[in-house]
């Protein structure tokens, strides 16, 4: 049974410096560059499972993160949670919530903003 979500699309200003900050923050999790088109490229573990995209938008204007949109990214557990946020910040992106229980018992997350602005969560049900 195939995942609803092929792939997710974000906007960037940077290119190469997007793709050095998701290729190097999301490789602990088996991603690489998949396919790389100049102003698109697609990171993940497989053409056929859910990835990445990163895009210069296509009329060339500023991108802009939307408001209440994010990235979710599954953690295999809090501990790779925490991991990846602090990656992330080591990469350039800033906090919008440290790691945390955010419901009991049932979801946590750990939230950042990419060094283009676009939120994304490091997450773990349970």
């Amino acid at each position: 049974m195939k995942i609803m979500i092929g792939y997710t699309t974000i906007g960037v200003n940077d290119m190469e410096k997007a793709k050095a900050f998701y290729t190097e923050l999301l490789a602990d999790l088996g991603a690489s560059l998949l396919m790389d088109m100049d102003r698109i490229a697609f990171i993940g573990t497989a053409m056929d499972a859910p990835m990445l995209s990163i895009c210069i938008p296509y009329d060339e204007n500023d991108p802009l993160p939307g408001n209440g949109n994010m990235v979710a990214i599954t953690a295999p557990n809090k501990e790779k949670a925490d991991e990846l946020y602090h990656k992330a910040i080591k990469l350039g992106a800033i906090c919008e919530g440290e790691p945390g229980q955010r419901i009991p018992d049932m979801f946590y997350g750990a939230y950042v903003r990419d060094p283009d602005g676009n939120k994304l969560v490091f997450y773990v049900f349970g």
